[in-house]
């Protein structure tokens, strides 16, 4: 199939060219305004009791939960004459859209006995609260909108917005702004190295030209996605730079090949069908291990990993797409002069440098750090496993939380308000739990011992009920009556003083649980939806990575046609990864360079990174293990079957392939590199620990764990029970296996036969 596919391609690559010029141009106008399409939450479903809290309140109480917080900040005090105007103005604002602001409080309307809660500790800055109706594509859209018209960022008298609803709208902000930048970073960075990887700036415009590509094939592909389902905002970001990072890595493996076969005496069309078939073979096999690791993401409910699963698995197959029939056209247009444009020779005479000689693969580098490796294996496998193992260490005592306002930079309005709430007051309105009592038709009694009970609960400075507002057992103030109907039950707001994400969090969540009520109970607010996505989530993990683990042993062993290596390839991945993520809690939960990168540690990772970083990580570790095997088992084929033939296969697999694909790695880095320079604390976190991932796979899992195993196993590699092997040979792709007979005369004379 691929020899016809390159077939196609060479016969009328102006054509094939032509297209992709049509599509890339018609996806990039398609997706130009994919951002104002997408979602900013996705993490929680409607079937969790949190979420069927909000929503009770929602429909029956509305209002009844604040997602909007205004500070309103004076130079002198929030009572002076400047402060109330700017809060007149602001409430004159917020009433005038009724058909989407509701239960509007503030402290200058406040009961006096409530009030206090809404002024900080210093008297400078009181609050406005309000609830912004809408989903999760609504709701930053509207905050945008009514934060443009209210806030005031200097003079006697500011005006910021917070809140869940201007976090969402912020960091949509952010992240759009970022993929700009990360782009810009990543794409020149790439070209250069390319450059100099190749020696050629011709050999390097293709990879690059095949990225631009799959960057406007994702724009397209999401925009079109987010009329059919809802896709999450943090697609963006990732899907983009993945297209980008596999559209380069597959290019390079393909250019890399057919430079080797127009050494090696072929001509431009028998070099890219022979390329095609042979590295397009392991690009077709990577690019099936990175969509079936994707799609393990659609056994969450959750709409943010689907539609990274979605999005993910159209990325992945229009890079290899390009790869396999864009790039061979471009190749064949291109034909010799693959090598023009060389850098590296002027560079030599510039600095007065010997000219460079091509080595043979047996005086390379690789070839000699893989022998080295595999004359000692079982010491520097222990030694290796041991280091992977100690930096995967600190996962063990990861925490999990759902993201908030601490994503953002420190500068960003709805961040200066979260931490003014956090610091200032004695309770952060923002992080109060909600409980809902839906079926409750009982007596003011009964509300009110639930209400005192509630309030002797640790670090709970006040609850607020319709029969009264108690503090530590107290009664302090007399009702709210709007907070119970007679025909929809109660609702009880439980300040709090304590990190609704922390284990401190989490315990006290338990503990209002533990408290009796006079009918059922529903909790919402932001410990209970963390608490209730994190077990949603984890609750799935075991079948999403027995997905990944199955799809990749099948496919693997359809590649190789052993059963070992793939056992192998997965248990190096899982390392490799293990090593990555204790890196990412020693880092971003510890906060040990949170000044560094510029992020704030909260003492929690979210979830949702790990389960994506180990998805497109594991992949992409995937990438290179499939195109060393590749390699590695072409030369085995070839040799004999020995032990010393395993061994010196080994070797020159390596040897053919160790600086293309740590060329990849530390390309496909730099675009990660590229994410992790925004300003969101979780892609920082995405960014780096791919990048780390990515780096950690291609030197010390490529260059000497997996040497030295494959030289413990010797033979034994490559075996399979009979059974097994029969099925191979029938359904194992062994294309790449039966051309040459000198690509079978340069292609019967280029006629491309």
């Amino acid at each position: 199939m691929l020899t016809r596919i390159a077939r196609t391609a060479v016969a009328r690559p102006r054509w094939v060219v032509a297209v992709a010029l049509v599509l890339m141009v018609l996806c990039g106008a398609i997706g130009a305004t994919v951002h104002s399409h997408m979602k900013s939450g996705g993490f929680v479903t409607s079937d969790l009791d949190s979420v069927q809290a909000s929503q009770y309140l929602s429909e029956h109480f509305p209002g009844s939960e604040p997602n909007y917080v205004l500070t309103i900040t004076a130079e002198g005090v929030a009572d002076s004459a400047a402060a109330r105007a700017a809060a007149d103005r602001a409430l004159a604002v917020l009433g005038a859209h009724p058909e989407i602001v509701s239960g509007v409080q503030s402290y200058w309307t406040a009961r006096p006995d409530l009030k206090q809660a809404m002024l900080s500790k210093d008297r400078t800055h009181a609050l406005i609260l309000a609830s912004i109706e809408g989903d999760d594509a609504e709701l930053p859209v509207r905050a945008a909108q009514l934060s443009e018209e209210l806030q005031v960022e200097s003079g006697p008298v500011t005006v910021k917005a917070g809140g869940l609803a201007a976090s969402f709208a912020d960091i949509n902000t952010q992240i759009s702004k970022d993929l700009i930048i990360a782009e810009a970073i990543a794409i020149p960075i790439t070209g250069l190295l390319l450059a100099l990887v190749f020696g050629s700036l011709m050999a390097a415009a293709l990879p690059v030209a095949i990225g631009l590509f799959a960057i406007a094939a994702s724009l397209g592909i999401l925009r079109v996605l987010t009329a059919l389902a809802d896709v999450s905002i943090f697609a963006l970001n990732m899907t983009t730079a993945l297209g980008l990072a596999l559209a380069i890595d597959y290019s390079l493996f393909i250019v890399s090949r057919y430079r080797e076969e127009l050494a090696a005496g072929l001509t431009p069309t028998a070099a890219v069908t022979r390329a095609i078939q042979t590295a397009g073979r392991t690009v077709v096999y990577s690019a099936l291990v990175v969509a079936l690791s994707l799609s393990a993401l659609l056994v969450f409910p959750q709409y943010f990993f689907k539609s990274f699963a979605y999005a993910g698995i159209a990325v992945v197959a229009a890079a290899a797409a390009a790869a396999v029939i864009v790039l061979p056209a471009l190749l064949v247009l291109v034909g010799h002069r693959i090598d023009s444009g060389d850098l590296r020779a002027p560079m030599r005479r510039l600095f007065r440098l010997t000219p460079r000689t091509e080595k043979e693969p047996r005086q390379t580098f690789w070839y000699r750090l893989v022998n080295a490796v595999m004359k000692r294996p079982l010491p520097i496998a222990l030694a290796t496993t041991a280091f992977l193992l100690l930096l995967g260490s600190p996962f063990l005592g990861v925490q999990f939380g759902y993201p908030d306002d601490r994503s953002l930079p420190t500068d960003v309005a709805s961040r200066e308000v979260g931490d003014i709430l956090r610091t200032e007051f004695d309770a952060d309105l923002a992080s109060s739990a909600t409980i809902v009592l839906p079926e409750f038709r009982g007596s003011t009694a009964e509300l009110d011992t639930y209400a005192r009970d509630l309030s002797k609960v640790p670090d709970v400075p006040a609850v607020l009920s319709s029969a009264a507002v108690y503090r530590n057992g107290l009664r302090v103030a007399p009702g709210v009556p709007e907070m119970t109907d007679p025909q929809h039950g109660a609702y009880l707001s439980v300040a709090t003083t304590v990190d609704p994400y922390s284990d401190a969090g989490g315990d006290q969540l338990d503990t209002l649980r533990a408290v009796p009520a006079p009918s059922k109970a529903l909790i919402t607010g932001p410990a209970a939806l963390n608490q209730d996505s994190v077990n949603a989530i984890t609750g799935k993990l075991p079948l999403a990575g027995a997905l990944i683990a199955l799809t990749t042993l099948v496919l693997l062993f359809l590649f190789t046609g052993s059963v070992v290596l793939p056992v192998k390839a997965l248990i190096l991945n899982i390392l490799s990864l293990a090593a990555t993520f204790g890196a990412m809690v020693w880092i971003f939960q510890e906060g040990h360079l949170s000044g560094l990168l510029g992020f704030t540690a909260t003492g929690t990772l979210n979830l949702a990174m790990p389960i994506l970083m180990f998805s497109l990580a594991f992949g992409a570790s995937m990438d290179y293990e499939v195109f060393l095997l590749s390699r590695i088992r072409e030369e085995w084929l070839a040799g004999p079957k020995t032990t010393e033939g395993n061994t010196e296969a080994v070797a020159m697999g390596v040897a053919r392939t160790g600086r293309i694909f740590t060329a990849a790695a530390l390309l496909m880095s730099i675009v990660f590199l590229g994410v992790a320079s925004s300003g969101v604390s979780m892609m920082k976190l995405f960014g780096l620990g791919c990048a780390l991932a990515v780096i950690s796979d291609a030197t010390v899992i490529r260059g000497l764990l997996a040497p030295a195993l494959m030289r413990m196993m010797g033979t034994w590699n490559w075996w399979a029970p009979k059974p097994l092997v029969a099925l191979h040979n029938k359904f194992g792709l062994q294309e790449a296996d039966d051309m040459p007979a000198s690509v079978e005369r340069q292609l019967t004379e280029s006629g491309t036969r």
